[in-house]
């Protein structure tokens, strides 16, 4: 359908009334109508084509305006588009439970359907903290995690995101006050060693009678600095949550469903969680719609407690149009061979981005999976590098230290190369 507005008359609209994410609404930073959006490019109004390198901030995994989303959306709207979940039920959510539970690890076997990822993280630690309080233990009521993590944009998720990194500071005042453990110092690929472990181990000792549970993204550190820690790490932090009887939380919003290699970043370790949280890659980019899945201990628990059910209860839960399309993203992701084209990515990430380590202002580049991460001296100017993008065909957006690729999986070998390319000049010319 054609815009009723002008590109102008839509810049017009935005500086006088929208309200970015992270900006400031009297920002006169550059922004892009877009019109259309292909596979893996986004058209602009002015008709320039930008590969897409971010794949909407990693939802889109199989690009936009895919015929079988597009099939899937459809078909559902002409049975319902939404019905409300309590007290009632549906065939695109009982799928989509039945579904995450086959794919998750086997202890995983209650699903609760929500919102977005932020959500899920709030539902994950309302869970953790009322299974405690199920047991007359309610002075485990905080958690512990680690440095450089990012959960999300909500008050419970705020307060496990890097106090420095995590874009939360001015909120420390209000913030529920967790634990903090040193960020994992060994690499991915790398052994865990003693004193690698030591800083986590002794704070979940000292602190075991008050942690309801630890948190943590497995393996990718996301929006707090894009850093890649051994799967050995997590698997002695799962061990030692055993030992000190503490719930783990793993937050798999960004790393699910494929990006890292596998189709959940805590298979690279070999363990479960009690509490695991799924969401933007879960409809492929198209609707809004996440998850937290528990183990029947930690769901069992809640129940034989008081008041003996689950104190939360989103009004568009199980969204029966989200769940239509999740259903149409997974299914399409497994009926092709996934972890090849991953490692295809990969692979091309690694030569294209490689470049970029003999620069002075690189301190280092990174690859796991579906994500290429360039780190660099100092914090980048977005106003400046975003334009430069966007003058080279592709769209990238950095931040902090940080210029990275997250693309959609269907990206074909010549545009992730237009990508690298674009990121080597750019960060050249920095």
């Amino acid at each position: 359908m054609q815009s009723p507005f002008t590109e102008s008359a839509l810049l017009a609209i935005d500086r006088a009334h929208a309200w970015h994410p992270y900006s400031s609404p009297c920002s006169t930073d550059p922004v892009y109508p877009i019109r259309a959006a292909h596979g893996c490019c986004l058209e602009l109004m002015d008709g320039r084509q930008l590969i897409d390198g971010m794949a909407s901030w990693w939802c889109a995994i199989h690009g936009y305006n895919h015929p079988v989303l597009n099939q899937a959306a459809h078909a559902q709207l002409d049975q319902m588009a939404h019905v409300m979940f309590g007290g009632l039920t549906h065939a695109p959510a009982l799928q989509l439970v039945q579904t995450l539970v086959a794919l998750t690890p086997e202890p995983l076997q209650h699903v609760f359907l929500c919102d977005t990822g932020s959500v899920a993280v709030e539902v994950a630690i309302k869970m953790a903290l009322q299974f405690w309080v199920a047991q007359q233990r309610a002075e485990k009521c905080r958690l512990l995690t680690i440095r450089g993590g990012y959960h999300g944009d909500t008050l419970n998720a705020m307060s496990v995101c890097d106090p420095v990194t995590g874009m939360h500071r001015l909120f420390a005042r209000v913030l529920p006050q967790q634990i903090f453990a040193p960020a994992p110092r060994c690499r991915f690929g790398e052994p865990c060693q003693p004193e690698d472990i030591a800083p986590f181990a002794e704070l979940l000792a000292q602190h075991q009678h008050e942690l309801a549970a630890v948190i943590l993204e497995p393996i990718v550190q996301g929006a707090g600095g894009m850093r890649f820690y051994s799967a050995d790490y997590l698997a002695q932090v799962r061990a030692l949550c055993d030992q000190f009887d503490v719930l783990l939380i793993a937050d798999e919003i960004a790393t699910g469903f494929g990006r890292t290699g596998r189709l959940f970043a805590c298979e690279h370790a070999g363990i479960a969680p009690d509490l695991m949280t799924v969401g933007k890659a879960l409809t492929g980019g198209y609707l809004t719609l996440a998850a937290t899945l528990a183990t029947e201990r930690v769901a069992h628990t809640i129940a034989a407690g008081d008041p003996g059910v689950f104190m939360h209860g989103p009004t568009f839960m199980g969204n029966p149009l989200a769940c239509a399309v999740a259903n149409a993203s997974i299914a399409l992701l497994l009926a092709d061979d996934w972890q090849a084209n991953i490692r295809r990515i990969e692979q091309r990430l690694r030569d294209g981005l490689a470049a970029c380590r003999s620069q002075p202002n690189v301190v280092d580049v990174r690859i796991l999976g579906a994500i290429g991460v360039v780190e660099l001296t100092e914090p980048v100017v977005l106003r400046e590098l975003q334009p430069r993008f966007v003058e080279l065909g592709v769209w990238v957006r950095p931040f902090g230290r940080l210029v990275y690729l997250m693309p959609p999986y269907i990206i074909s070998d010549a545009q992730l190369d237009q990508l690298c390319a674009a990121v080597r000049q750019v960060v050249v010319n920095h």
